[in-house]
């Protein structure tokens, strides 16, 4: 290992402490990425909410007898097509970004590259609470700021785990990078419970706490350069790498497709059928990432084991597809049901997920066809993320455009997708 991958104030004795101590700074600044995404969800139900429940304040006039308590423009009738509008915002600007953030991320150093993302990915997720405090009320507002926020927050991605990709051999890597990849469960977690405390208050502040958080954490010295691995091979090295990286884009197309829906419409799901209040549904919502911790850490596991990364994504998402089934046919039936279902369902959906954006991206970024490039995993991955973004883009559009005709409907578009990643990923 090249003495020049450690920061001049690192003492060379402490490689393996260097390693853990960066291991653990990006997983603190991903889960401030996924942190600050995740209030849209919760607070869907409070921008929406059935008025007749609730007891009108005798001071209130001018305002529809039936959206008195929603606020606009997501009072209208189309609210969930508006939803949907404001999440593909977000989603479709980071899909186009991803695609050039891992080119930028080859070039940039690793710490201004993610501070500067961090402190606009902050700045725009206030704007959006800042919404409820300026009183906008303009659809294009909040569009435009979240499709803002999507294009930085791509700077994320490529460079954490270009960081971290290079050090650790196929054998043990699924393992250590699923649970690392757990940041994405922690910082939804964290995000759902913080907006949550504000969410029937002042939903407002369900944004501006998250941004602050990731506009204050702020990396330091975190000054990657993974060591050089393989050398110059053939071109038909290069054919191999190139069917592997496609297989694997059009895998994780279908599979964020599932999780993606999931992280923005579960909490706005289980308020409509439970009948929870918004704080309750997305806590309830939080057991869907648990599940999903031990799912990306069990999937990393049994692919080390077994050595198939491919077979251990398309067993994962087979099963899924029955537990989606039930989870929307009986997942309601009782508080150990629901429970019980959202943990299986968060391990099914999000393990393939987590192993394809980690151990899966780390493996073609690092392959000998690339000419001892480690700079290229950057690369690699902004290209697997990026195509899975577009299916990320495309799944709450769709739920937001199918969910007037029933739940039902939108539980087999996720099921059909997952039997399709299971598909292409041979």
């Amino acid at each position: 290992i090249n003495s020049s991958e450690y920061p001049v104030w690192f003492p060379l004795k402490n490689k393996p402490m260097y390693r853990g101590f960066t291991l653990f700074l990006t997983f603190l600044f991903y889960t401030s990425y996924h942190l600050s995404r995740k209030p849209i969800s919760i607070v869907k139900s409070e921008l929406h909410k059935n008025c007749s429940t609730l007891i009108r304040p005798p001071n209130l006039n001018g305002t529809d007898n039936e959206t008195w308590c929603d606020w606009a423009p997501f009072d209208q009738d189309n609210y969930q097509t508006l939803f949907g509008a404001v999440d593909n915002s977000f989603l479709v600007a980071y899909a186009i970004g991803m695609f050039f953030s891992g080119i930028f991320g080859e070039r940039v150093p690793l710490r201004y590259y993610l501070t500067t993302g961090m402190l606009l990915s902050g700045l725009f997720t206030c704007l959006f609470g800042l919404g409820f405090y300026w009183n906008i009320h303009s659809i294009w507002y909040y569009a435009f700021v979240q499709a803002m926020n999507g294009l930085v927050q791509t700077t994320g991605w490529p460079a954490v785990v270009a960081c971290i990709g290079n050090w650790f051999g196929k054998g043990k890597r699924g393992f250590i990078m699923g649970v690392w990849n757990s940041h994405t469960s922690v910082g939804n977690i964290l995000g759902s419970l913080i907006a949550g405390i504000f969410v029937s208050s002042a939903w407002g502040m369900s944004f501006i706490v998250p941004g602050i958080i990731i506009a204050s954490t702020e990396p330091e010295d975190v000054g990657c350069s993974p060591p050089q691995h393989h050398v110059r091979q053939g071109p038909e090295k290069r054919m191999f790498l190139f069917f592997g990286v496609m297989e694997f884009s059009l895998c994780l197309l279908f599979a964020k497709l599932v999780s993606y829906t999931f992280l923005y419409w579960l909490p706005l799901y289980i308020s409509n059928v439970a009948h929870f209040d918004p704080k309750e549904a997305g806590d309830m919502s939080t057991l869907f990432d648990v599940g999903g911790i031990v799912g990306g850490v069990v999937a990393g596991l049994v692919s080390d084991q077994t050595g198939g990364r491919a077979s251990t994504c398309c067993v994962m998402l087979i099963v899924a597809a029955p537990m989606l089934f039930l989870y929307n046919h009986i997942g309601q039936y009782s508080l150990a049901t629901t429970i019980g279902m959202l943990l299986v369902c968060g391990a099914l959906v999000n393990g393939p997920y987590a192993l394809i954006t980690t151990a899966v991206s780390a493996d073609l970024g690092t392959h000998e066809s690339l000419s001892g490039n480690s700079r290229a995993l950057s690369t690699v991955t902004a290209i697997i993320d990026g195509t899975g973004s577009i299916g990320a883009a495309l799944g709450p559009l769709l739920a937001g455009v199918i969910s007037p005709t029933g739940w039902n409907n939108v539980f087999f578009m996720l099921i059909t997708a997952d039997i399709l990643a299971c598909l292409v990923s041979f």
